[in-house]
C-alpha cells in the first residue's frame, strides 16, 4: 500500500519508513505541512501518517484542508500531546486515529491496519484474485490453488502490482516507481531479479508460469492465472 508519512523529525520519520517498508508498503516522506497538503490532495495514498507539529503548516490545519477538499484518505495523527483536549481537537479536525509519542512500531502498524478495515473506506480492495492466485493485502498472504506461497515484502509488492493490472502490461518504470519509490532508473537488474524469484515461487509444483514477459514492454499476469 502507498502511505504518506509527514514528519519533520528525521529520526522518527526514518523509523516509521523502515518499519512500513519492511512490510512491503511504499512510503513517501515529507517534512513540512505544505508538502503534506500538496501530496495528500494531489496523489492517491491508502493512508497518511501525519505529525501534528510541523513547519510550514500545522498538522491539524493540513488535515482540516484535506477534509474540506473532500479527501477521504484515512489519517493517523502523531503527537507528543496526549491530553484529552488535544485528542478531541485531532479527532474533530478529521483524524481517524490519534497516536501519542513515543510509540511502538507494532502499535502503529496495528492501528493502520485497523483504519484500513473501517468504514467508510470499506471499498478499499484488500483481496485480489487472478485465476487460481489469491493475494490478501491485509494478511500479507499469497496462495495459489489454495497452496501458501511465501514471498518477501518486495516480491509481494511486485505481485500485487501485477494483479492490480491483470491482463495489462506493467512496465519496468511502473515497478521502480510503485514498489521501490524510485523516479529514476538505478541501472541494475533489481526488477528482473525480484520478478524471477516471484515467478519461480509461483511455478513451483504447478509447471506453468502465470507471468508473461512482453518483449520490449514489460510483464503481464494472465487473467486466467
Amino acid at each position: 500500500m502507498r502511505i504518506l508519512v509527514a514528519e519533520d523529525d528525521a529520526g522518527a520519520a526514518g523509523f516509521i519508513e523502515r518499519g512500513l517498508a519492511e512490510l512491503g508498503h511504499v512510503v513517501t516522506r515529507v517534512s513540512d505541512g505544505e508538502d503534506a497538503l500538496h501530496l495528500g490532495a494531489t496523489e492517491t495514498f491508502d493512508a497518511i501518517v501525519l505529525d501534528r507539529m510541523m513547519p510550514g503548516m500545522e498538522g491539524l490545519d493540513v488535515l482540516r484542508r484535506l477534509r474540506a477538499a473532500q479527501i477521504p484518505t484515512p489519517v493517523m495523527v502523531l503527537t507528543a500531546k496526549g491530553g484529552i483536549a488535544d485528542r478531541v481537537d485531532g479527532l474533530d479536525a478529521g483524524a481517524d486515529d490519534y497516536l501519542v509519542k513515543p510509540f511502538a512500531m507494532a502499535e502503529l502498524i496495528a492501528r493502520l491496519n485497523a483504519l484500513l478495515r473501517r468504514p467508510p473506506i470499506s471499498d478499499v480492495v484488500t483481496r485480489l484474485d487472478v485465476g487460481d492466485i489469491t493475494l490478501d493485502r491485509l494478511r500479507r498472504e499469497v496462495t495459489r490453488a489454495g497452496r501458501s506461497i511465501h514471498l518477501q515484502p518486495r516480491e509481494f509488492a511486485l505481485l500485487e502490482l501485477l494483479m492490480r493490472n491483470a491482463g495489462r502490461v506493467v512496465t519496468r518504470t511502473m515497478f521502480l516507481e510503485e514498489v521501490w519509490g524510485f523516479h529514476f532508473d538505478p541501472q541494475t537488474n533489481i526488477v528482473e531479479s525480484h520478478l524471477s524469484r516471484v515467478r519461480s515461487k509461483l511455478r513451483e509444483g504447478f509447471g506453468d508460469d502465470p507471468i508473461e514477459t512482453v518483449r520490449g514492454a514489460g510483464y503481464r499476469i494472465r487473467g486466467d492465472g
